[in-house]
């Protein structure tokens, strides 16, 4: 008698837990004894016309269907009236017979199966046809979400803990590389005792008829498969840095979406914390073997935007031939200059020396954008260059390419039929030496603002002293900390070098710096990075797309964003979130102009 009462307490749970968006609708009248019901809408107030004649809900055909036996189906159903009448199948088709046709009322019937029409079941309409109504809602019929799902939850997480009827064995199992005296690898194996109705609608699960089913999983994640299970009944899990992987892998693997697009989101917050640069390149791996494309790009942005970072890096020397050439194609990598990325990448296959083939090093090369090479390096590169002997032809050619770049105009080069303008070696990346970028760092920012939370006063205040009869200005002893000029080349091109504009850069933290400034911002702090002399005479040619860098507590760049109408406002922890954290929001502003042919 206990093992049904398990069983009938297990069922209750399940129909309650798996109905997921399905609506329970309870009524003081069953809607069989008022002989009209409205369906297929997740609004009680319409949806399509069902009508219970026989034993039997059909539906009614829209011929003939109007206002007035709309006025009749919402008065039966309580409400005060009709809004419209619907046609044609809106809210979808209906099941069984199609009671009604050509109903004609009047609309002052009290049932609409007093009204006109055909006789019962007598229809050449399909459903289709389907009738629906919109009706007027009064206050007394409103609908309330009863919502016990939080308990629903604990009880499910109660029932696959203390294991009351289960009628599901999982064997997991795990080699631990160990072999044994017959030659075989050392198994390793935990029982898990489930609830197959709860498991049932993950097909995997099904894949036998018996009431067993072994799983292999690694070693390292077999401690998890426990919690993967337990989610499956309450949809929490605790996730932990040395969980998050091996989650991910199971939700993938047995189709559970919701697990593996949540852990997937977690592993941004995890990519900082390894500084040696494993994690990231592991679940890089681990992307491209399970065809994760949202992993793989959340792993090659971080590894792209903290470049150098990872040059410095245990995991840099170990970069497979793949990675490294899917992060040098990016435009969104973070670098010195070309000419950093042009040596590290020397370095990193000199450092493989024959593991690489000769075809797989120049095919890495000629991801180098050799026109953005700073001119002064390119001449030295023939002396310099580790690999230039070994790959003549890629440096001279593309020497050569960087040569013309630099000293012919634009006008010129458009023309010239080698050019194409949309080629990445013409597009800069994101250089942060000098003169392309100017930093305002956290300290300056954190004292600033906080003297202004104290003293409550903006950075310029203007007013009049009436007891001393004089008018005075107030000024922020701490504005010019947030605030930086710097100057830069119009374009990367030798031609520009003496074509100088110089940039102003500041971090607002308050309405009152932004209107100082004559400008509004929609958010604090907010970042603005402007030409103190105009661009007009350039517009025609270079694009400015410039970039504000968030460098976390000065060790890793947290987010990159752009400037729109030269304000940048910036996202924290806590509003629209970063792509990866950032502890108390402590950041290095950087501005980077980044200008490029149109």
């Amino acid at each position: 008698m206990l093992a049904n009462g398990i069983t009938l307490s297990l069922w209750l749970l399940l129909l309650l837990h798996i109905s997921g968006t399905d609506s329970m609708k309870f009524s003081l009248f069953s809607e069989s004894s008022r002989g009209v019901r409205l369906a297929g809408s997740k609004t009680s107030s319409e949806g399509r016309v069902e009508i219970y004649h026989d034993g039997t809900w059909g539906t009614v055909c829209d011929d003939g269907w109007d206002l007035a036996e709309a006025q009749v189906v919402c008065r039966q159903l309580r409400f005060l009236g009709a809004k419209s009448a619907v046609n044609g199948g809106t809210y979808g088709e209906g099941s069984g017979p199609i009671w009604l046709d050509e109903v004609n009322c009047n609309g002052t019937e009290s049932d609409l199966s007093t009204c006109v029409f055909k006789d019962w079941a007598v229809t050449d309409c399909t459903h289709k046809e389907d009738a629906g109504v919109v009706c007027k809602s009064s206050g007394f019929d409103t609908g309330y979400m009863l919502d016990h799902s939080l308990a629903l939850s604990e009880e499910l997480g109660q029932v696959f803990d203390s294991g009351d009827g289960c009628d599901f064995q999982i064997v997991v199992q795990s080699t631990t590389g160990n072999k044994q005296l017959d030659g075989t690898l050392e198994t390793v194996q935990t029982t898990i005792c489930a609830h197959k109705m709860i498991l049932s609608r993950f097909p995997l699960f099904n894949t036998s008829e018996e009431n067993t089913i072994s799983v292999h999983v690694s070693l390292s994640c077999q401690p998890y498969f426990t919690s993967f299970i337990r989610y499956i009944y309450t949809r929490k899990a605790d996730v932990t840095f040395s969980s998050a992987q091996c989650l991910h892998q199971m939700a993938s693997k047995f189709g559970v979406k919701q697990l593996m697009e949540d852990t997937g989101r977690l592993f941004s917050k995890f990519l900082p914390q390894d500084v040696t640069f494993h994690t990231p390149v592991s679940l890089y791996e681990y992307s491209v073997e399970t065809g994760d494309f949202l992993l793989k790009e959340n792993c090659l942005q971080y590894m792209a935007w903290n470049y150098q970072n990872l040059t410095q890096s245990p995991a840099w020397s170990h970069l497979s031939v793949k990675l490294l050439g899917a992060l040098l194609s990016r435009s969104d990598l973070v670098v010195s200059d070309e000419y950093f990325l042009l040596v590290s990448l020397e370095e990193w296959i000199s450092q493989r020396g024959n593991l690489i083939s000769l075809e797989s090093q120049a095919d890495l090369l000629k991801l180098i954008r050799f026109p953005m090479i700073p001119a002064e390096k390119l001449y030295e590169l023939q002396f310099n260059s580790t690999l230039y002997n070994a790959h003549q032809d890629v440096y001279g050619s593309n020497i050569l390419k960087a040569f013309q770049f630099n000293v012919l105009l634009f006008s010129t080069l458009k023309n010239n039929p080698v050019f194409k303008k949309d080629e990445d070696d013409y597009q800069a990346r994101i250089y942060t030496a000098t003169p392309w970028a100017a930093t305002i760092d956290r300290s300056a920012v954190k004292q600033s603002s906080g003297s202004q939370s104290r003293r409550n006063y903006p950075a310029i205040n203007y007013g009049y002293d009436y007891r001393y009869n004089y008018r005075y200005t107030t000024v922020s002893p701490y504005r010019h900390l947030r605030q930086k000029s710097f100057s830069t080349p119009v374009h990367n091109s030798l031609i520009f070098k003496t074509n100088v504009i110089q940039w102003e850069a500041n971090i607002f933290m308050s309405q009152s710096d932004c209107s100082n400034r004559g400008v509004r911002c929609e958010s604090f702090p907010t970042a603005r990075l402007t030409a103190q002399n105009s661009l007009r005479q350039y517009q025609s040619s270079i694009r400015f797309s410039n970039q504000l860098l968030l460098r976390c507590q000065g060790k890793y760049i947290c987010q990159v964003q752009d400037f729109k109408n030269d304000l940048s406002h910036i996202s924290t922890n806590g509003s629209q979130g970063l792509p990866y954290p950032c502890p108390d929001g402590q950041y290095d502003y950087q501005f980077v102009v980044i200008p490029n042919y149109i």
